[in-house]
């Protein structure tokens, strides 16, 4: 039934409107009722960040702004930045064509990765030297006005 959904929404046209809730039943989660959530900074695009969320964190977040996702280590809804300060306001959630991911588009307070950085991707792989190399710094104030 799932991907039937999904099918059957390839094809509308950007008049064409959904019920939140109806695509929020059909989307894919895994046998721990979880789906990957990719957060991507609004402004500039990066990607900051995949956690995953439960149904009920995706309601949260819907109805809050703030992104909640759930801690799959604590087993409990995780508010992004509730200790940090380093908040994630939604400003679009996006699924995908196939309803086994989502995509959200965020305002950021701060770096969005517990060590400091702006993105959790910041371990960059080389292709012609076999080697990673970082490729984002710590957050700083200064940092923060070169983005």
């Amino acid at each position: 039934m799932t991907k039937t959904f999904f099918i059957q929404c390839e094809s509308l046209t950007e008049r064409d409107r959904l019920d939140l809730s109806m695509c929020i039943k059909h989307l894919s989660f895994n046998s721990d009722g979880l789906i990957p959530v990719i957060t991507q900074c609004y402004q500039t695009g990066e990607v900051l960040m995949q956690a995953w969320m439960n149904k009920a964190a995706i309601e949260k977040t819907l109805s809050s702004q703030k992104m909640t996702y759930w801690s799959r280590s604590r087993q409990a809804f995780w508010m992004k930045g509730e200790t940090s300060g380093h908040t994630q306001q939604l400003k679009s959630m996006r699924f995908d064509c196939d309803g086994d991911a989502i995509l959200c588009l965020v305002e950021q307070q701060g770096p969005a990765c517990h060590t400091g950085r702006l993105s959790c991707f910041y371990l960059q792989a080389d292709n012609q030297s076999s080697q990673v190399q970082l490729c984002t710094p710590i957050f700083t104030e200064k940092t923060a006005t070169e983005q």
